[in-house]
Order: structure tokens, then sequence, then C-alpha cells
């Protein structure tokens, strides 16, 4: 189960997840430094964390490495969300309390994904039914 990103992980891993092909270090760098300073070591570890904790491989290219997601910000923000459900002692009254504070576009994605949700199902009952 993955743990939340800290605030410049998140960073990181946000330019990652937007640009979705491999990094430099120097290219996220760049890109973070419209907004703050940061050294290019900074950027250069926190990287490496995110490579030892399984969010992003690497490749040599030349004398660095080019950084990529191992999986996307929704199969990230999906995992957050399983967890703290699923450490609640009343999943019917967190998930009750957090349908409350979506929008209204919020609440019709959700009705969307459960119509996908519920489409898969159904076809894998059939397909189920038809192998009998």
């Amino acid at each position: 189960m993955p743990r939340q990103l800290g605030e410049l992980e998140d960073a990181v891993m946000s330019r990652v997840w937007e640009w979705n092909r491999p990094v430099t270090v120097r290219e996220v760098l760049e890109d973070l430094e419209r907004d703050r300073t940061i050294a290019y070591t900074t950027v250069m570890t926190v990287l490496d964390n995110l490579h030892q904790k399984g969010w992003v491989r690497r490749e040599v290219d030349g004398r660095a490495y080019r950084y990529t997601a191992v999986s996307t910000r929704a199969a990230y923000s999906a995992a957050l969300m399983n967890e703290a459900w699923s450490t609640n002692d009343n999943s019917a009254a967190a998930l009750v309390a957090f349908f409350a504070m979506m929008s209204s576009e919020q609440r019709d994605a959700l009705r969307d994904a459960l119509r996908i949700v519920q489409g898969d199902a159904d076809r894998d009952d059939r397909d189920g039914d038809a192998g009998r």
C-alpha cells in the first residue's frame, strides 16, 4: 500500500505523470524552479528516493538517468482512497461523508465510473455463465 507522497515528492511526480515520458533531473529542476528555488541535488535525491520506493524506474542515458512513472496518478489516488476507506471501522459512514464533500461534477464522474464497473461486472457474469 502506498503511503501519501510528501510535498516535494508530489511536485516531482506530478511532472513525471503529466509529461508521461522519460524525464531527466534537469528537466524536472527547470520546471520546479518556476515556482521555487531548489537545488539540482535535491531533485536528484527526490527522484532517487522515488526510485527506491518503486514509484519510478530509471534508465541510464549517457551520464544521467531518465525516469519514468511506474503507475499513473489515477492508480495512486485510487490506492490512497482504498487505504483510507478500508482502515475505517464504519465504511458506509466514511463513504457517505466523502460523497457529501463531492461537487456535482465529481458525483457525475462517480456515476459514470460506477456504470463502467457495473458494465464490466455484468459482462464477467455473462462470460462465466456461457462457459458452464
